[in-house]
């Protein structure tokens, strides 16, 4: 499958493009009040919701995922309305803070970073708020958290939300794990879901795409949170005509399409399989070159990987040493600024990448004095990363 990827880029979105997504997305330009964007926009919108595992609606937005937390947030809620979120790192703290911005009584749990939120701690907190007189009227969970590189348990956690405040809607930032591992809207009882294009979706940045629920659109009808540009009741309304209120990222909805039709055709069984097992990959290689992984063995996120930088190297240092040999990784975010790196694995990923990239970093570390062996490393990652399966491997986080 030809990629033409150059530098080697592993961070976690956005994630390097097969060549058919990249003609696609160079298209020429259509009407986008035209017959032939009606018929582009209804097939991919099909094919989100068969991603999606659900029957709700299904919008397609221009902008970042950033947008779309946006969207959730104004379009279901009004002012000083308590909402419960909870963070476990600094994608479910921008989640909090553009909640509080649009004037939401928020309360915060803040979970140890490397760590998923515990089902319990979020039915002990849904409790406390209902006593004091101010039950939830929405709960905001992070599917997947990148600057830590921890998957939530997401499919407990909904089910802790329904048993303890049954009338909350669950507003979910699905941005970097929903398309790569298994995920079940309906099932779960999810309200609203957000996600992005250049994600595990094997595109390129411009798109995200959010699920609504009809319980959802019942709370919007009285939600009083200024929108205009993210009015999704006013996409909903265009949608009935196969249209977008404004202008749309025609290119990369293009491009979007054929990537989708790849996923399809491999499988999405198969899509869980290759990122379980180029995270098995970049766990068990990490480990071998002598790196402290940092999120919990078990709630590792399949879609990125993050480890601490060893003692007596600096990410500066480390960071220039793998570019030097075309490698991009992310580095740590916030707090974790400078201590950690993260390697992603997400959308248009195979194990090889990741064996590369585990030989580069270890090639990098050893030539700024770390005691490390790449080879041992490589050997490690291809190891684990032909146990495909869905199934982590167990690596200790201190070993």
């Amino acid at each position: 499958m030809p990629t033409n990827m150059s530098p080697n880029l592993r961070i976690p979105g956005p994630t390097p493009l097969n060549d058919a997504v990249r003609e696609a997305s160079s298209r020429q330009m259509v009407n986008h009040r035209g017959p032939e964007f009606k018929e582009l926009i209804t097939r991919v919108s099909g094919r989100l919701q068969a991603a999606f595992k659900t029957r709700n609606d299904m919008l397609i937005l221009t902008c970042s995922g950033t947008g779309a937390l946006g969207a959730a947030i104004v379009n279901f809620l009004s002012p000083g309305e308590p909402v419960l979120a909870v963070s476990i790192g600094s994608f479910g703290n921008r989640f909090a803070k553009i909640a509080s911005t649009y004037g939401a009584d928020v309360t915060k749990i803040d979970v140890e970073l490397g760590h998923a939120a515990d089902p319990a701690d979020v039915t002990a907190a849904l409790q406390s708020m209902a006593a004091a007189g101010k039950p939830a009227k929405a709960v905001l969970l992070t599917h997947n958290e990148t600057s830590t590189g921890v998957e939530n348990p997401l499919a407990s956690l909904s089910a802790a939300v329904r048993a303890a405040a049954p009338d909350a809607l669950l507003l979910i930032d699905g941005i970097s794990g929903l398309g790569a591992v298994p995920f079940e809207t309906d099932e779960w009882g999810l309200d609203v879901v957000t996600t992005g294009s250049q994600k595990s979706w094997m595109s390129q940045p411009g798109i995200a795409m959010v699920s609504v629920s009809e319980r959802a659109w019942r709370a919007n009808e009285t939600a009083k949170m200024p929108r205009f540009y993210f009015d999704l009741a006013k996409a909903r309304k265009s949608y009935a005509t196969c249209e977008t209120p404004c202008t749309p990222a025609v290119g990369v909805l293009y491009g979007l399409d054929v990537a989708l039709e790849m996923l399809e055709q491999e499988t999405y069984p198969q899509v869980f399989a290759r990122h379980a097992a180029c995270a098995n990959a970049a766990r068990a290689g990490l480990t071998a070159l002598g790196f402290r992984l940092f999120a919990d063995p078990a709630h590792a996120s399949q879609t990125v990987t993050a480890a601490y930088v060893p003692d007596g190297i600096e990410w500066a240092a480390l960071n220039k040493a793998m570019k030097a040999r075309g490698l991009v990784v992310a580095g740590g975010q916030d707090d974790l600024a400078g201590k950690i790196l993260r390697i992603g694995h997400l959308g248009e990923v195979h194990v090889d990448d990741v064996v590369a990239a585990i030989g580069i970093i270890g090639e990098a570390a050893a030539e700024l004095g770390m005691a490390t062996d790449p080879a041992r490393g490589v050997e490690a990652a291809r190891s684990a990363g032909q146990a495909v399966g869905t199934e982590r491997t167990a690596v200790p986080a201190g070993a």
